[in-house]
C-alpha cells in the first residue's frame, strides 16, 4: 500500500471515469485514493462491486476512426494510454463495426488491473456529504446515480440542482432460447469490426403485419409509473425507451433501432420490413442484448411483448430492461477549465455527472481529470487538449462550448443537456473537401464522408503534438 499523504489524490467513484482516472494519476507516480460505495452502499442500476461495471449496453459504439466520431474518441484514448481502451479491446466480442466487450471480463480486469497497482489505495465505504477539508485533491466522478447526500451537499455548496434526466436499460436474453430457424446471424452489409467476421448479430425479422401488432402492444403496455418529482424528468434522446419512440410515430422505430437496410433474410433474399437485433453479451456467447431496446415496460409486459417477435417467441431473459434517473451538474456554470468547481477548487469532476452522456466520454472526461489532477501534484503544467480533437471537443462542451439559451446567459438548464461525442462539437475544416485523398473529384455525400476523415486525420495530428507537449511526469521520491 502506498503511504497516503497530501499528495495523494482521492477519487469518488470507481466507475468508467473514476477507475480512468486513478490510472492516470497513478501512471506520474502519485499516491490515489480510490474510494467506491459499492458492495456497502449499492445503487438501483449495478449489479456487482466491480469497477467500470457496464449497466447498459455492452457496446462502446462505432470502433471506425476515420468516420465516425466515437471511433475517433476510441484512437484518441488509445494513444493517450486509457486503461479503458486497453481492457476493452482485451476482452472485445463480435459486434459488426462496433466495439462491443464481455462486460464481467471487461470489469474483471479494471477491477484486477486497480488492486494490483501499488500506488492505489482502494476504500469501500460512501462519502457522505463533501469530502473531508484536508482532502486537497479530488476527482468526483459518481457518475449518474451519485448518492444522494453527496448531491445535496453538492447542491448547497453551488446554489443551485442538479440536473436530471432518465435513462433505460435494454434486456439480455439467453442464446439457447433464440430460435434461429427465424433468426440469422448478419451484421449489417455484412459490416466485419473489432473481433467481427460479418456475421455478428442475430437479426429476427418481422413482417408488416407483425410490426404492427407490435407497435400496438408496446403502445398498450403497461409501464413504469413515475413518481411526482419524476414527472418533469426529460429522457435523453440517445437511450430513448423502445416505447416513447413509438409513441413518436408508427414508423419511428422502423427508421431507428428497428430498420432493415442491409439485413438479407435468407428464407426470402430479401430485407424484411422490420429487423430486431441482438449483439453478443458475453465471450461464451451465450447471452445476447437487445440492440436499442432499452425499456420502461414493467417486466411482466416486457416478457409477453418480446416474445412477440419471431425468434424470440420462446425467449428466456437473463436480464429485463429498467429505467433510472441520471443527474447531472451545469458543468459550464459551474466548472472551470480543467473540469475544478469553482466555488471550492480542491473538487473536481469527471464523468457523466459532467453532462457528457455515453461510457467512452465518460472515460474520456476521467482520463482528462485524472491528468489535471496529477498536474496539480507534480507542477507539470496541465494543458487542456485543442478543440480540434475529440476529447479537447468534449471538454470545451461542458466547460463553455454549448449552446447559448434564448436569454444569452450560458450554463442555463434550457441551454446544457447530456452529449455524446459527434463531428459537430469540433471546429469546422478551413476548406471543405472537393477532392480525395488520391486527387479525384468528390460528389455529393463523398465530400461529407471525405469531411469527417479530414477532421479525423486532423484531430489525430494535433492529438499527437499534445500528447507529446503534455506528457505525464513521474514523481521521484
Amino acid at each position: 500500500m502506498p503511504t497516503v499523504g497530501s499528495t495523494a489524490v482521492h477519487v469518488i467513484g470507481a466507475g468508467l471515469a473514476g477507475s480512468e482516472a486513478a490510472h492516470q494519476i497513478a501512471i506520474t507516480g502519485t499516491p490515489v485514493v480510490l474510494h467506491e460505495m459499492r458492495p456497502i452502499r449499492s445503487t438501483e442500476a449495478h449489479k456487482t462491486d466491480g469497477f467500470a461495471e457496464l449497466v447498459c449496453s455492452n457496446s462502446f459504439r462505432s470502433d471506425d476512426w476515420e468516420n465516425n466520431a466515437v471511433g475517433l474518441l476510441h484512437e484518441e484514448l488509445r494513444r493517450a494510454g486509457s486503461l479503458i481502451m486497453a481492457a476493452a479491446d482485451k476482452h472485445k466480442l463480435p459486434a459488426g463495426g462496433a466495439l462491443a466487450v464481455d462486460r464481467d471480463a471487461f470489469s474483471a480486469e479494471i477491477t484486477a488491473q486497480l488492486s494490483a497497482n501499488p500506488l492505489v489505495t482502494i476504500e469501500r465505504g460512501e462519502i457522505a456529504g463533501l469530502p473531508p477539508d484536508d482532502w486537497g485533491n479530488v476527482i468526483i466522478a459518481t457518475g449518474p446515480l451519485t448518492s444522494p447526500s453527496l448531491s445535496s451537499a453538492l447542491g448547497g455548496l453551488t446554489g443551485e440542482d442538479s440536473l436530471a434526466f432518465f435513462d433505460a436499460i435494454a434486456p439480455v436474453v439467453h442464446r439457447e432460447s433464440i430460435d434461429t430457424s427465424l433468426a440469422w446471424f448478419q451484421s449489417r452489409y455484412d459490416k466485419a469490426g473489432p473481433a467481427g467476421t460479418g456475421a455478428d448479430y442475430l437479426n429476427c425479422p418481422m413482417s408488416k403485419d407483425e410490426y404492427e401488432a407490435f407497435v400496438d402492444a408496446l403502445l398498450a403496455g403497461e409501464k413504469t409509473i413515475f413518481k411526482e418529482w419524476e414527472a418533469s424528468t426529460p429522457y435523453f434522446d440517445g437511450c430513448l425507451p423502445i416505447e416513447v419512440m413509438a409513441e413518436r410515430g408508427r414508423e419511428t422505430l422502423r427508421y431507428g433501432p428497428m430498420k432493415p437496410v442491409g439485413l438479407d433474410d435468407p428464407r426470402t433474399g430479401r430485407w424484411p420490413y422490420a429487423v430486431v437485433q441482438l449483439r453478443q453479451d458475453n465471450a461464451l456467447g451465450t447471452l445476447w442484448n437487445m440492440v436499442g431496446f432499452q425499456t420502461k415496460l414493467k417486466h411482466a409486459e416486457q416478457v409477453r411483448i418480446f416474445r412477440m417477435i419471431p425468434g424470440l417467441q420462446n425467449a428466456e431473459f437473463a436480464r429485463l430492461g429498467g429505467l433510472h434517473r441520471n443527474t447531472y451538474l451545469n458543468s459550464p456554470k459551474l466548472l472551470d477549465g480543467s473540469l475544478r468547481l469553482k466555488a471550492m477548487p480542491r473538487l473536481r469532476f469527471a464523468g457523466q455527472v459532467t453532462g457528457v452522456e455515453g461510457y467512452i466520454e465518460s472515460a474520456a472526461i476521467g482520463l482528462l481529470a485524472g491528468r489535471f489532477a496529477a498536474a496539480d501534484v507534480t507542477g507539470f503544467p496541465s494543458q487542456a487538449p485543442p478543440v480540434t480533437t475529440a476529447l479537447g471537443a468534449l471538454l470545451s462542451h461542458i466547460t463553455g462550448g454549448h449552446l447559448i439559451a434564448d436569454d444569452g446567459e450560458r450554463g442555463s438548464p434550457r441551454s446544457f443537456q447530456p452529449m455524446n461525442i459527434n463531428y459537430g462539437l469540433l471546429p469546422d475544416l478551413d476548406a471543405n473537401p472537393t477532392h480525395d485523398i488520391a486527387g479525384q473529384r468528390l460528389k455529393g455525400p463523398e465530400r461529407g464522408r471525405e469531411k469527417k476523415r479530414m477532421m479525423s486525420r486532423r484531430a489525430l495530428a494535433d492529438l499527437t503534438r499534445w500528447l507529446g507537449d503534455a506528457a505525464p511526469v513521474r514523481r521521484t521520491a
